[in-house]
């Protein structure tokens, strides 16, 4: 099942709906590309499996690093969650030094 590492879009069961009213379940699966999206905090690519409609919405509010510090945790996957901590602990010790 595909699933966007950063909004958690997954697939979403619809129904067709004739015009005799008649209704056929389907699924209908989101735009999953595999990408490498560079960040500039950590200075390197980051490998995620992202919805186009999720690199829109990363250049619409500034980027990787701003896109993936302002999502919630409960939208993230395992990986995510790890590049975020990174990019967290090295905004610190930069705040730091």
């Amino acid at each position: 099942m595909s699933r966007c590492e950063l909004t958690a879009k997954s697939p979403v069961v619809k129904n067709l709906v004739s015009h005799s009213n008649i209704k056929t379940k389907t699924t209908a699966q989101p735009n999953i590309q595999r990408k490498r999206v560079f960040s500039k905090v950590l200075n390197s690519m980051v490998r995620l499996n992202l919805a186009t409609s999720t690199i829109r919405d990363m250049e619409h509010m500034g980027g990787f690093d701003m896109f993936i510090l302002n999502q919630d945790d409960k939208t993230l996957s395992k990986r995510a969650l790890e590049v975020r901590n990174r990019i967290r602990r090295k905004m610190n010790t930069a705040k730091k030094a």
